[in-house]
């Protein structure tokens, strides 16, 4: 009822006892028919009542901090919804349910029981047998190492499910970037012309390719141009460039003695992209006669063939570029990972690394303690079991109101 006693709309009124409720709380819940009209007078009619509007993720956080969801399934949350292909959802609806952190929790559960072992042959050092100088520590440090390295392999693969990959195409003008981008897209999503200089502005398109999410970037042909608005379309090509995870360098094959391509390449692979990987594609085969390569000799190939009108050689292109990010297509524990999860999950294995250093070379035990115990927090960190304030504040800062 409306604050004149006149009806706002019938529906359902769902009660949620805690703690069984997605935030662990008492939380009762109020369905309308859904007109946004309507959903508005029911929003503000609660808000005279005395209820406030959620912040940003603060459903999640609730639950996080009452023990319904880890840190990472929170976060999880997020990502399902903002999830551009099938295989990301898939991946954090695995997340979700707790893949990845059962995946975190093994490997911390076997770092406990390592410090246990350390720190026990610490505390009774007159013991007749050196615990820490029989190799069974160095041994066990050795498979921990192959675990870690197991699931940086793991998180590589959701961190690209996630966040996808950024490809720029660049070149002199009507190498054939525009056709490539709408080759890639089967869209026409930009303008193509024989007129040099078409492409005045970056266009940009979502495409997947196995499930990996790909956003391909098509900018202005690179050249000397005293168009002011064409001038303007270059300059913003190079800065696509420097956010690049990959340059694709669009060449006309039947320009064979294109002095400014190689130049163009020469720059590219030795000035400021140099850590960005850059990969030259000729185009346009179908008309220098050229064969397309065969995908099962990608991996040995420097420069790959195409026909953007005809599609030959898109594939093998497609493969390519998969490669180049290391991504491997698979449903075996996929999950998704965030920036901050790779960046723990190295620290901890970099804990790992010095604590083996320290055990091989010195047989430091008390280092070797310090350095599991270190370890462990890294790991925690991606749980939500160790956390700060600012961290949690700038997570569910991020999701979307009411989540």
């Amino acid at each position: 009822m409306d604050s004149d006693n006149s009806a706002i709309d019938s529906g359902i009124a769902l009660f949620f006892a805690a703690p069984n409720s997605y935030t662990g709380e008492n939380v009762l819940e109020l369905q309308g028919h859904g007109s946004p009209v309507v959903m508005q007078m029911l929003v503000r009619r609660c808000l005279q009542l005395g209820a406030r509007l959620a912040r940003p993720g603060e459903f999640s956080e609730r639950a996080f901090l009452n023990g319904r969801l880890d840190l990472t399934q929170a976060e999880a949350v997020a990502d399902l919804i903002e999830s551009s292909t099938e295989s990301a959802a898939r991946s954090a609806l695995k997340s979700l349910q707790g893949g990845f952190s059962e995946k975190v929790n093994e490997l911390a559960a076997a770092i406990t029981q390592l410090r246990i072992f350390v720190e026990a042959a610490l505390d009774f050092p007159d013991e007749e047998i050196d615990f820490l100088a029989d190799g069974k520590v160095v041994e066990q440090l050795e498979n921990l190492s192959l675990l870690f390295k197991s699931l940086r392999g793991l998180v590589k693969q959701g961190r690209l499910l996630r966040d996808g990959l950024k490809v720029v195409l660049t070149g002199l003008p009507n190498a054939g970037k525009s056709s490539l981008l709408n080759a890639l897209s089967n869209q026409d999503r930009a303008i193509v012309s024989t007129i040099p200089g078409t492409t005045r502005d970056v266009l940009d398109q979502i495409i997947e390719i196995d499930g990996l999410p790909i956003a391909v970037i098509d900018t202005a042909g690179i050249r000397e141009t005293t168009n002011e608005i064409e001038a303007e379309g270059v300059r913003r090509a190079l800065q696509a460039q420097q956010q690049a995870d990959l340059i694709i360098l669009v060449v006309d094959d039947t320009n064979t003695d294109d002095v400014q391509a190689a130049s163009l390449l020469e720059t590219l692979l030795g000035g400021q992209h140099q850590s960005v990987p850059v990969l030259l594609v000729r185009n346009k085969i179908d008309l220098t006669q050229r064969m397309a390569q065969s995908s099962e000799n990608v991996a040995l190939e420097n420069e790959i063939y195409i026909s953007a009108l005809t599609g030959e050689g898109l594939l093998v292109l497609k493969e390519k570029i998969k490669l180049i990010a290391g991504f491997r297509q698979t449903d075996d524990s996929q999950f998704l990972a965030r920036a901050r999860h790779v960046d723990a999950l190295q620290r901890a294995e970099d804990y790992l690394h010095n604590g083996l250093v320290q055990q091989s070379n010195y047989r430091a035990g008390e280092l070797l303690a310090d350095d599991l115990s270190a370890c462990q927090k890294a790991l925690g960190e991606i749980t939500g079991e160790v956390t700060s304030d600012d961290l949690l504040g700038m997570i569910f800062s991020s999701f979307c109101i009411g989540k």
